[in-house]
């Protein structure tokens, strides 16, 4: 499978501000590099993800690193502003989600995988599901107005790859210099690297691009798999 992103609008739903880093930032700098249109959906604040030696304002802090980090994609950005690990499926969560999917109106979906180790992230693939779905419902009301259809769906890989079975993948190499650039925005998440319960993410980023290029036979890749449900997947 050949991708052409050209005539395309993608929009990534990730659950926190450095996650589009380590699972799709390549794929959508390829998309952009194609002439789509890039957005970026962070659900989550990123408010308790603190380094053994706290930083105040953490929020704030990762706002602002996540803003550096879009610039440098050059995506547009969306945030839901909800709590680390108060993220959750429910309807006024789906409402705010559906209402950013609407606004950015993206023909292509990238979201977290049903199977992935976070409870923010299960609760973000969830969101991603429904929201790809009732965007284009009238029925379901929002400050703007429904979709004239759904857009397609792709699972991300998982963090570390485990219970993840590819569906196919999307050559990256030319990227990654700018998903080390981008991790690299996140300065509090790089102070969690030597913490046993966290783990360096430059290291784990780079070490999956790889380890998923080798599969692919290229340097660089991400995995992704196809929403297969009725009126989500579409022919490439």
């Amino acid at each position: 499978m050949r991708l052409n992103f050209s005539d395309e609008r993608l929009l990534a739903i990730v659950a926190h501000p450095d996650d589009a880093e380590l699972l799709c930032a390549g794929t959508l700098a390829r998309a952009k590099a194609d002439g789509a249109a890039i957005g970026l959906c962070v659900l989550c604040r990123g408010d308790k993800g603190q380094p053994a030696r706290p930083i105040k304002n953490l929020a704030v802090v990762r706002r602002r690193e996540l803003n550096a980090a879009a610039r440098l994609l050059g995506a547009e950005l969306f945030r839901g502003e909800f709590s680390d690990g108060e993220l959750a499926d429910t309807y006024a969560s789906r409402r705010a989600v559906i209402e950013i999917v609407r606004r950015f109106a993206p023909t292509l979906i990238l979201a977290h995988s049903p199977a992935d180790y976070h409870a923010d992230h299960r609760a973000a693939s969830a969101l991603a599901e429904a929201a790809s779905w009732f965007c284009a419902s009238p029925g379901h009301k929002t400050p703007s107005p429904a979709l004239p259809a759904p857009p397609a769906l792709w699972w991300m890989d998982t963090i570390n790859m485990i219970g993840f079975e590819p569906g196919f993948f999307v050559d990256v190499t030319k990227y990654l210099d700018l998903k080390r650039k981008m991790l690299l925005c996140h300065r509090s998440q790089m102070r969690r690297g030597s913490e046993i319960r966290f783990g360096p993410l430059m290291e784990q980023m780079m070490f999956q691009a790889a380890a998923r290029g080798a599969q692919a036979g290229v340097r660089g890749a991400e995995a992704f798999q196809t929403y297969c449900a009725w009126k989500r997947a579409r022919a490439w």
